[in-house]
């Protein structure tokens, strides 16, 4: 219940139904894209910080290598669940979406543990970097092996430009940077940056998730008339990523907020990055499929229910 109090999931729950009754309510594109830069950037500041403190130890290693593996295990699996009932292309672009990650996921999920009072380590935000890319390339490299078996197209997309977009991608660099400036500047950088990275921190996202919100409402109309198993798949692999990367933490003995945050992770879908990627790497795929799944189904229900869920679970668990 404490989830839904908070300001920034009401915000969202506003914005959707500000979406579903067609107001005229909108964040102008600019704007959203700021605050979308900013909260990347303000997170990957508190990550630096508190690597700082801690040094990079055995236990940041191992959860920064399950993250990776995760990156390619939930694609992998997807696509093999998918391809049973969906073309190739269909089946390796949701894939490649649902083995990816969404940051705002990831923030909202930190905000949350701190409500709980549940610490989590500075190299999650590394974390989430490393699991953005794997699933794009695994995707790429599917989508070329279903033209080259193909009798109609037996052209491949090279990698090297999907390659590059992937690691070079804006958003990601400047999460990346952030968190070395963080690293650097230490505890004197934590206060200079305070008012900043922290103070204004919950009301941006409160902001920038009105206006995801908005958009998950409007990602709604795209799912009419997709096949059933897109609709499931876009509820069950959730939980089932989220309860895959539960076991692996407890495996390696992981700490419960990086568990959390890992099961976050694993259980979020992309609707920035990887759509960006595929509208040029699978003209095959309407954007429509994957757009409406991630956006319109997986999206709120991580940001309304997931994430409370997977707490309470990691905690049954712990």
């Amino acid at each position: 219940m404490t989830n839904f109090l908070d300001p920034a999931i009401l915000f969202f729950i506003f914005g959707v139904f500000a979406g579903l009754v067609k107001s005229n309510l909108e964040i102008p594109q600019p704007i959203a894209r700021f605050l979308s830069l900013y909260l990347l950037m303000a997170l990957g500041l508190k990550g630096g910080f508190a690597l700082h403190k801690s040094g990079f130890t055995i236990e940041i290693a191992l959860a920064l290598g399950l993250a990776i593996f995760l990156a390619i295990l939930v694609p992998l699996m997807g696509y093999l669940i998918l391809r049973s009932r969906l073309n190739s292309f269909d089946a390796a672009a949701i894939a490649a979406t649902y083995g990816s990650v969404s940051a705002v996921t990831f923030i909202t999920a930190t905000q949350v543990l701190g409500q709980y009072s549940i610490e989590y380590g500075g190299h999650m935000a590394a974390a989430m970097a490393l699991m953005e890319s794997p699933a794009i390339i695994l995707a790429i490299l599917l989508a070329n092996k279903a033209r080259a078996e193909s009798t109609q197209n037996k052209q491949s997309l090279g990698l090297s430009n999907i390659l590059h977009e992937s690691f070079t991608d804006g958003a990601q660099l400047l999460l990346l940077g952030s968190m070395v400036v963080g690293l650097v500047s230490g505890d004197a950088g934590q206060k200079l940056m305070a008012p900043f990275s922290i103070d204004l921190f919950k009301g941006m996202l409160a902001f920038f998730l009105l206006d995801m919100g908005l958009m998950a409402a409007k990602n709604f109309e795209g799912l009419k008339g997709k096949p059933p198993i897109t609709l499931l798949y876009a509820i069950l692999a959730p939980l089932l990523h989220a309860t895959i990367a539960l076991g692996l933490c407890k495996l390696l003995g992981l700490p419960l907020g990086d568990t959390v945050l890992l099961m976050v992770l694993a259980a979020s879908a992309s609707y920035i990055a990887v759509p960006a990627v595929l509208r040029h790497a699978l003209p095959e795929v309407n954007p429509a499929l994957y757009m409406g799944m991630s956006l319109g189904i997986t999206f709120p229900f991580n940001i309304i229910l997931g994430i409370p869920l997977y707490i309470y679970i990691a905690k049954l668990a712990s």
